[in-house]
């Protein structure tokens, strides 16, 4: 993995993803886009990691959209950054790779999370943050409309009031606000505390089989298009699957033996 705005670190089926774009405050650009669909994608492939920490080298979490780079020098005007070819679909793909990831994603979030960032962390599975962050929706302050994920993920995490409060104001919402709403599953006081409970909320997770924790994720994500009958019939079909697997196998003899399970992912 040889990223430039993007460390990678892998411990004991955890991989750390850092945002390190730490000039531009992660402002999110077209080659820091493509960065981080890749490595998403990169990691959805490797059957040694079973749960992924997004967090940010920079001051803040994210500066949201580069508008400064995404403009055009020349003045043709602000439309033309929004006329899409091949090579910018990254911009939309990144919150896709991450929500996509079949492996849970947890976002450590610290400070500010502007705009694009708020789509990134929309995109995680669930959001820690420090007690001084804030979050906004701030594409309507500049007079544009969020479309990389935010409006469309939000409402299945906040409800629909609250995404249309954050998207109709643009104004930035404390920790405790958006704790209250449901975004954030947890406030810690300072970056240290949130990264040893983003370790912790990892270990937790990897008590559980990892296949049927990816699966879970599967299934969870097709609810938010599929009508109840349709969501259980996905989840018994994967259960038919499971059911064969090593680690359910392991799970079942665990228990009759009165030990912890021993999961490989298998």
């Amino acid at each position: 993995m040889d990223y430039q705005f993007i460390d990678v670190q892998i411990t004991d089926h955890v991989a750390t993803v850092s945002l390190n774009r730490t000039d531009a405050l992660n402002a999110i650009n077209l080659q820091f886009a493509e960065e981080i669909t890749k490595v998403f994608r990169e990691l959805d492939l490797m059957d040694d990691i079973w749960v992924i920490i997004l967090k940010s080298n920079a001051r803040i979490f994210s500066a949201g959209l580069d508008l400064k780079q995404m403009t055009l020098s020349d003045h043709q005007g602000i439309a033309d950054m929004f006329k899409i070819p091949a090579r910018d679909q990254y911009i939309f793909d990144c919150c896709h790779a991450i929500d996509d990831c079949r492996k849970p994603v947890i976002a450590a979030v610290h400070s500010k999370c502007v705009g694009f960032g708020l789509d990134i962390a929309a995109s995680c599975d669930m959001v820690l943050c420090t007690s001084d962050a804030s979050f906004t929706l701030r594409e309507a302050r500049i007079g544009i409309v969020a479309d990389v994920g935010a409006l469309q993920r939000l409402p299945y995490i906040i409800g629909l009031a609250n995404t249309k409060r954050m998207a109709y104001t643009g104004r930035f919402f404390s920790a405790e606000e958006v704790e209250k709403m449901g975004l954030v599953v947890e406030i810690c006081p300072d970056m240290d505390a949130l990264l040893k409970a983003a370790e912790q909320l990892a270990g937790e997770i990897k008590e559980s089989a990892p296949l049927a924790v990816q699966n879970s994720k599967e299934v969870l994500n097709y609810g938010r298009s599929a009508t109840i009958r349709e969501g259980i019939s996905l989840s018994v079909h994967k259960n038919m699957l499971l059911l064969n697997s090593d680690d359910c196998r392991e799970s079942f003899v665990a228990f009759m033996e009165k030990r912890k399970p021993e999961f490989k992912g298998q």
